[in-house]
């Protein structure tokens, strides 16, 4: 019973780390970006960073939804059935 418990987290984590980090990645290369152009102009604005991030993270969650929803239903479908 325990080993199936701990299976089922591991697949339960699993999902979520390959769901969110498409968003998470983008939302990173946009910060990078956004300091390198922030250290290049020497302007040190923390909306400048905070708003184009934001927005390609949402993006990127409206562009990406239909595959994190699959794989969502995908892994419910598994666990509900009960085979691993």
């Amino acid at each position: 019973m325990t080993e199936l418990l701990v299976d089922a987290l591991s697949s339960a984590l699993s999902v979520v780390l390959v769901v969110a980090a498409p968003v998470l990645l983008i939302g990173l290369a946009v910060s990078v970006l956004m300091s390198v152009l922030q250290a290049m102009t020497q302007v040190q604005e923390q909306t400048l960073s905070l708003v184009p991030r934001l927005l390609a993270m949402m993006i990127a969650t409206l562009m990406l939804m239909g595959w994190m929803l699959s794989e969502i239903i995908q892994f419910a479908q598994v666990m509900f059935s009960g085979t691993t």
